[in-house]
Order: structure tokens, then sequence, then C-alpha cells
């Protein structure tokens, strides 16, 4: 294999060393060039046909880390307070397996009342008001159930499809299979708040697709993404410049080599020169008006309201074409303590999820942008407490049934899908897989599930596996 040296990039390129120190020297009185040296390349992202219309053009998905108990904020269980201290039938716990307490721990009763609301009457807690004011907008799915009952595994399986890290994610997947219609951005965004993830950067990854599609984590603060900023005295000029000379010899290689890594290479150069200049505007609030900060409780540069913070970025990112937003926000793991837990993080997500909606739905968007609401499975009616780790008063692990929330985007409005026993512990009508959700968001943008397919040591993966996992039409509008 013949190998390139310094002399064939001098002899190639058709420069000198003097020609390259000339152009160093009069690079300060030379206009920047915009965009990529190539204009004729396609985009790796550019938009893709879909198998059939789509409902939706871009997925902001809010990823709720942790586990929210669905007993304390959306499936309402009279039938727990009564029972409050007791053990539950044999007969209902018989065979489970639990991460921290045993089957036959005493149960604990729901925390906060419920009321009707909108005129579909969703039954929502009272620690959910803002949400409650735009219940006619949303469908509460009441019976998830999934696989994994450890939080590493189960996000990863909500995010990958699978609880072994290495497969793509669900934005991964999209990116891959439709595009983007942002040519200056990623087609796949990640904002974080809320603590650590147990799932970490695997939930965002490429896996064995191309690492052009896998997710670029934005910061809430500062460069939106690291190294963004040219150090003083580089200009925007010598920038492009530079690259120009990178992207021919990644160039020359990829000719000789065909590594599709290499490409993956010189088009995540250019995606970043084109960032330069558009991700500080993106992160930049002052183009919005104070009512709209206030409608989401947006404060740029406080912590406090950092979920806040992305779910308005997540709306500007909407606006500019981003494929699939992912907004994670940890600290819902309530093993004691659920009812002050439940107060501090609904004190942090409600208002703005729900101003999301509102925003979306105000500007336009909202019909074509999918929002998703929920975490990686649900919360024990039965009580944890332990002296030895001093938890009282918390809820478990619960993979048998959980709750989400999805809004827009071909999603029908003000509607409930799903039941649960009297216990809300096993799911008795219409059960959603966590595969299934995953099936039902990819045929809203326009993908048949069994046909997103990628040839990966001679089998052919998918984000839904390989059984045989259902659209769920009646949330379909």
């Amino acid at each position: 294999m013949q190998t390139r040296t310094r002399r064939h990039f001098f002899q190639d390129c058709g420069l000198g060393v003097g020609k390259i120190a000339l152009a160093s020297l009069l690079a300060n009185d030379m206009v920047p060039r915009v965009g990529c040296a190539d204009s004729n390349t396609p985009r790796p992202t550019a938009p893709k046909p879909t198998h059939f219309p789509a409902k939706a053009k871009r997925v902001i998905y809010l990823f709720m880390a942790g586990a929210p108990s669905q007993l304390e904020l959306f499936d309402n269980k009279p039938k727990l307070k009564e029972l409050e201290g007791k053990p539950l039938p044999p007969s209902v716990i018989k065979g489970q397996r639990y991460a921290f307490i045993q089957p036959d721990a005493a149960v604990l009763g729901p925390r906060f009342k419920f009321a009707k609301h909108g005129e579909a009457g969703i039954e929502l807690s009272e620690m959910l008001p803002h949400l409650a004011k735009v219940s006619d907008e949303i469908a509460v799915v009441r019976s998830m159930h999934t696989d994994l009952f450890n939080h590493a595994p189960a996000q990863l399986f909500v995010n990958t499809g699978s609880g072994i890290p290495g497969r793509p994610s669900m934005g991964a997947w999209l990116s891959y299979g439709i595009g983007s219609e942002a040519d200056d951005l990623p087609s796949f965004v990640v904002l974080k708040s809320g603590g650590s993830l147990s799932g970490g950067a695997a939930m965002w990854s490429a896996g064995f697709l191309p690492s052009e599609h896998q997710g670029v984590p934005f910061r809430n603060q500062g460069d939106p993404i690291l190294n963004v900023s040219n150090p003083p005295g580089f200009d925007m000029r010598a920038q492009r410049e530079a690259l120009d000379v990178i992207r021919q010899l990644n160039q020359q290689r990829l000719d000789v080599v065909g590594d599709p890594e290499i490409s993956t290479r010189i088009n995540a150069y250019e995606m970043a020169y084109r960032m330069q200049s558009r991700a500080p505007e993106l992160m930049d609030f002052a183009q919005e008006d104070q009512a709209t900060l206030d409608m989401y409780g947006a404060k740029q540069g406080d912590p406090q309201a950092a979920f806040a913070n992305n779910c308005l970025l997540a709306r500007r990112m909407a606006e500019r074409g981003v494929r699939f937003i992912q907004v994670y926000h940890a600290g819902w793991d309530h093993h004691s303590n659920v009812e002050g837990g439940i107060k501090g993080q609904t004190k942090q997500t409600d208002q703005a999820s729900a101003a999301l909606i509102s925003d979306l739905r105000q500007r336009g968007l909202l019909d074509d942008t999918l929002v998703i609401w929920g975490g990686e499975f649900g919360r024990t009616p039965m009580v944890e407490a332990s002296a030895a780790l001093g938890r009282s008063n918390g809820r478990d692990h619960h993979p048998q049934a959980f709750s989400v929330w999805l809004a827009g985007g071909g999603i029908r409005r003000g509607m409930s899908l799903g039941k649960t026993d009297e216990l809300g512990f096993h799911v008795t009508e219409d059960p959603v897989h966590v595969s299934d959700l995953q099936a039902t968001i990819l045929h809203l943008l326009g993908l048949d599930h069994r046909r997103l397919a990628f040839r990966f040591r001679g089998l052919d993966f998918r984000l839904t596996g390989v059984e045989d996992r259902q659209v769920v039409n009646r949330l379909l509008a």
C-alpha cells in the first residue's frame, strides 16, 4: 500500500514551504470563507427519504433519569392508602425480585392528592400543576413495562434498545435513517441537568453506526462545546485555511484506504467550523423576550434553572432543524423520602416541561415535534426502609409498570392509555413495552422499525431488536 510523505503533500497540493509561509503572512489581509471547502460534498446527515409520510419531523425526549414514581405523579391508587403498613398478598408478589427490598415489604400509600383536568379529564398529581394546564395536549401512558430493573441497563434499554453498552442510541438511528434539517448544528444533541447518569455516554452513542451520528453533548454555560472557540490570535480565516489543508490530507488518505471513519473526521471538522458561529448564537437567550423566559423559568447561567434552560434550548434547536434533542434530567431515584424527592424534582421540571408544550404550540411547531417525558422504569407500591442505609419512606425499582407522557408530532391529544391493577403493581390493560414505544416513535417519523436496520458482524441490527414489537396505534392521532 502506498503511503504519503510530506514530499507527496508539497508536490500534490502545488505549494512550497515559501508559499505556505507567504500565505500565513498575508492571512490578516484576506477575507474569511464561510462553509466547507467543497460545497458540493453532501453532508452525511443530509435529509433522507422516509419509508412513508411522517407526522413528526423531530423529537424532544425529556428523559427523567432515576425513574419517577408513577404512584406520586400519574397513576392514582387509593387502595394503597387503605393498605398502608400491610404487606401485599403473596399471590401478587410471588416470584418477584427487587434491588433493595424484600417482596413482603409493607405497602406505602400515595403521598399526594390527584385530580382530573381539562376537557379530557386526565388525572394528575397535585405536584404537576403546570402540566395540568396543558393536559388536553398530552397522552399519558400508564401501562409501560420493561425487562430490566437496575438503572444503568434500564436507561440503556430505553435509549438504545439494549441493556448492554455498544448499541446505537435512538437519536443515532434517526440521524442515520433520515438525516437532519440542520446545516450548521449536529443532527443529535444532548443536554443534561440534575446530576450524573447511570447509563453514561453509551446512552447517546452511535454504537456500530458511523460515528458522525452520535449525540453531541452541549454544556449549560460557557462554550456550548469544549474548544469550540478559537484560541487568542487564531481567527476564522486562519481556521478555514488550516481546515482546507487538513481536509486535503484526510481526503488523500481516504482515497487510499477507504476507511469511512476518515470521512466522518472530515465532516466533523467542517461541522465544528460551522458551529463556531452558530452555536454561540443558539445558546444566547438575549433574543428571547422576558415573557418567554418567565414561562419556562429560564435564567441563563443559573444552575438551579438548568432544566428550564435546556427546555428552552430544545425549542430553539427544534426551530433550527436539529432532528433529535435529548434532554436528560437526573435525580429521580427516591429510595428514601419519596415525598420530598418528588416535591424537589417537580419544582425543577414541571413548569418548563409544560412551557415547552405551550411554546411549541404557539409557534406552530408542536404538530410536527414529538415530545416525550419519562424514565427507565417505575417504583414499587411497597415501602423501602433501611436503618442500615439510612432510608425510610422510599420506593424501590419496579419494571412491571410505569408511566410516560407524549405530546405533539402525531400523538392523539388529551387521552389516557392503559391501566394497572388497584395496587399499581401489574399492567392490566393495553400493555406497552419499551420497544413498542420505540417502534411508535420511529413510525411517527416515517420509519418502519422492522426495516430500519444496519448490518454489523453478519447480522441485521434494529433499535427494537428481533422480537415482534408493535406500533401503539391507539396513541396516534
